[in-house]
C-alpha cells in the first residue's frame, strides 16, 4: 500500500471534540501532492493521525452550504 501524504493549508474550525481529544475539522488539505480540497475529517490531537473523512471542491462546498441552508432545524 502507498503512502498517504497530506498537508493541512488551512484549518477552517472544529465541529465537535471527543472526550480521547479527537477533533472533527472542517480544513483545506493537499492529498498527496494534489490542490487543496475542502476536507472534514476527525484528527488526533497532534494531526497526525486521522479518521476517515470526505472531501469536496468548493463548487460542492457551495451546493452543500445551499443544501444545508434549506433545512428546517
Amino acid at each position: 500500500m502507498a503512502d498517504i501524504t497530506f498537508e493541512i493549508q488551512k484549518t477552517i474550525g472544529v465541529l465537535a471534540e471527543s472526550a480521547k481529544g479527537w477533533t472533527k475539522e472542517l480544513s483545506l488539505v493537499s492529498w498527496n501532492g494534489k490542490p487543496a480540497r475542502y476536507d472534514i475529517r476527525e484528527w488526533d490531537p497532534a494531526h497526525e493521525k486521522m479518521g476517515k473523512g470526505v472531501t469536496f471542491s468548493a463548487e460542492e462546498l457551495k451546493r452543500l452550504r445551499d443544501l444545508l441552508n434549506g433545512l428546517e432545524l
